[in-house]
C-alpha cells in the first residue's frame, strides 16, 4: 500500500496537476494526471511523491481518490512505495516527448550570445584575493545576522550606506564631490547605461560615440532605437570639434576619458573642455564611463571629467566588477540633480531597488580600510603581470606587434604593422588559440591597422606567457608565409 501519512520532510509542496473532470471517477482523473506528467518528465525518476492527505487537499479530491491513484501508479510500473518513507517516482520510467533543451548546442542554434571567454587575455578577470574574500565573507554574515533593512523593500537609488562611502571614495580619488543622494546603485555599468537611454534618449536620436570604442555600449544604445555616431580618437582621444562636424544634434557623448577602451589613451584637458563646452550649448549630456580607474601604475590619480563639469552635464559610470569581481554585480551612476528623479523612475519600474546585503557589506569593506588594502595588492600584482605580457609578446613576436605599455587600466593594444591583410588578426588570433578581442571588433568605421586587445588580469602568469609566446609565434609565421600583405 502507498503512504496515507500526514506530510513529511521531503514531499513537494504542489504538483501541477490539471485533472480532466469528464474523465469518469476522481480517482482515474488524478491517475491520468499523474501519469502524464511522469511520462512528460515534469515529475522526474525518484521523486517523492505528496501524501496521499496532502495532494487530495491540494487537488480538491477525495483522499481515497489518491490513494486508489497511487495503487494504479504502482501497476503500471511508474511508482514505487518505501516502507516508511511514501511513494516515489520509479527509478526506471518509460521515455516520454524528448523536452525542448539548449544544452550542447552551439549558441548560433538557439540565439543565445556566445559567452564570455576565461581564458588567457580575456578581458574583464579578476583574481581571488583570500584576505579580501575572508573580510567580505564576514561582512556579509554579520550584516545578514544584524540589519534588518536587507529583509524589506528598499531605496531604487539602493544602500545609503553604500552611497556614503562610494561619495567619499570619489572625492578623494577622482576629484568628484557629490551628496549620496546623487548616485544610484546598479548591478553594473551596463544596466546603468540601458537605464539612462531609456529615459534620455527616443528613437533616431544621435549619440556620439568614440571610435574606436566599447561595442556593448554601442549595442545597448542601439537597443532603444539610438543612432550612434562615430567620432574619431586619437592620441588626445576624443575629438569633440569633428563630433560637432559629425552629429551637432547628438543629444549625447559616450566617452572613456581617462582611460580610452580600448586605445588606452587619456583624454587632454582640451579636449575635455571642448567636450564639455559642446554639451552645454547643445544641452547634451555626457555619460563617462570610468571603468577601471582605480589601477594607475605611474603618476597621480586624474581627476574625472565629472570633477571639473561645473554645469552638472556629466552622468559618471563605475564599477567594482573590476576592483572586487564581475560576479558581485554591483555598479553605481553619480545623476545630476536634475536627471535624478526620472532615471530613478525607470529603475523603479525595471527591478526595483538593488540588492542591500552585499551592498552593505562592500560599504563596510570602504569604510574598514580593506578596499583599499586590496586595490594596492592588486596594483602589484597587475603591474607584474602587464609588464610580462608586453615584453612577452614583443619578444615572441620578433618586434612585430608593437605594444604601449599602459600606466593605466587592465589591458594593453598590440598592434599589427600597418598595411597588414584584412583578417590578418583574424586569423592569427585562431591559429595561437587565444581568447582576445581584436581592434578591428571596436570600430565602426575600419582602417589599415588591426590588433588584439589583450586583458592581463585575473590570470595566472603562467597562462599569460604561455599565451603570448603562442601569440608571438603565430605572427611570426604569419608574416614568413608572406600573407601579411594581401
Amino acid at each position: 500500500m502507498p503512504t496515507t501519512s500526514h506530510d513529511k520532510p521531503g514531499d513537494l509542496l504542489d504538483i501541477p496537476l490539471v485533472l480532466d473532470r469528464a474523465a469518469g471517477p476522481q480517482s482515474s482523473q488524478v491517475h491520468a494526471g499523474l501519469r502524464a506528467a511522469i511520462l512528460g518528465g515534469r515529475l522526474a525518476a525518484g521523486l517523492r511523491l505528496p501524501s496521499s492527505r496532502s495532494l487530495a487537499s491540494q487537488l480538491g479530491v477525495r483522499r481515497n481518490a489518491v490513494v486508489t491513484a497511487y495503487e494504479q501508479l504502482l501497476s503500471d510500473g511508474l511508482a514505487e512505495s518505501r516502507i516508511g518513507a511514501g511513494t516515489y517516482v520509479a527509478a526506471l520510467v518509460p521515455s516520454g516527448p524528448v523536452p525542448d533543451t539548449v544544452e550542447g548546442l552551439p549558441p548560433e542554434a538557439t540565439g543565445l550570445p556566445p559567452a564570455p571567454g576565461q581564458g588567457a587575455f580575456a578581458v574583464g578577470r579578476t583574481h581571488a584575493d583570500p584576505a579580501l574574500l575572508a573580510q567580505f565573507g564576514r561582512a556579509v554574515r554579520r550584516r545578514l545576522a544584524t540589519d534588518p533593512i536587507h529583509f524589506g523593500y528598499g531605496d531604487p537609488r539602493g544602500s545609503e550606506e553604500l552611497r556614503a562611502a562610494i561619495a567619499t571614495h570619489l572625492a578623494a580619488t577622482r576629484g568628484i564631490r557629490c551628496e549620496p543622494g546623487r548616485i544610484l546603485i546598479t548591478s553594473g555599468t551596463q544596466q546603468g547605461l540601458r537605464l539612462c537611454a531609456e529615459t534620455l534618449l527616443r528613437p533616431g536620436d544621435p549619440i556620439w560615440m568614440e571610435d574606436p570604442g566599447y561595442p556593448t555600449a554601442r549595442r545597448i544604445f542601439e537597443a532603444v532605437g539610438a543612432r550612434p555616431v562615430p567620432v574619431p580618437v586619437d592620441a588626445a582621444g576624443l575629438d569633440a570639434a569633428e563630433g560637432r562636424r559629425r552629429a551637432p544634434g547628438a543629444r549625447l557623448a559616450y566617452v572613456t576619458p581617462s582611460h580610452q577602451f580600448p586605445t588606452g589613451v587619456t583624454m587632454s584637458m582640451a579636449r575635455r573642455i571642448a567636450l564639455l563646452d559642446w554639451a552645454r550649448e547643445a544641452d547634451a549630456w555626457v555619460l563617462e564611463d570610468d571603468y577601471d580607474s582605480e589601477f594607475r601604475y605611474a603618476g597621480p590619480p586624474l581627476t574625472a571629467l565629472a570633477g571639473i563639469d561645473g554645469h552638472s552635464r556629466v552622468l559618471y559610470f563605475g564599477t567594482f566588477s573590476k576592483t572586487l569581481f564581475a560576479g558581485l554585480r554591483i555598479g553605481y551612476v553619480v545623476l545630476p540633480p536634475a536627471l535624478l528623479g526620472r532615471i530613478a523612475a525607470t529603475r523603479m519600474v525595471s527591478d526595483r531597488f538593488p540588492p542591500t546585503l552585499l551592498g552593505s557589506a562592500v560599504a563596510e569593506l570602504m569604510t574598514g580600510g580593506g578596499f583599499a588594502a586590496h586595490i594596492r595588492r592588486m596594483r602589484s600584482r597587475y603591474r607584474a603581470a602587464r609588464d610580462l605580457v608586453a615584453e612577452t609578446i614583443e619578444r615572441a613576436s620578433g618586434g612585430l606587434l608593437r605594444v604601449d605599455v599602459p600606466d593605466h587600466g587592465l589591458h594593453l593594444l598590440a598592434l599589427l604593422p600597418a598595411g597588414w591583410a584584412p583578417g590578418a588578426a583574424r586569423q592569427i588570433r585562431a591559429a595561437a588559440g587565444i581568447e582576445a578581442w581584436l581592434l578591428s571588433d571596436t570600430r565602426m568605421e575600419q582602417t589599415t591597422t588591426d590588433g588584439f586587445v589583450l586583458g592581463f588580469s585575473g590570470h595566472a602568469l603562467p597562462a599569460l606567457r604561455r599565451a603570448g609566446e603562442r601569440l608571438g609565434e603565430a605572427v611570426r609565421v604569419y608574416a614568413l608565409a608572406g600573407e601579411a600583405g594581401g
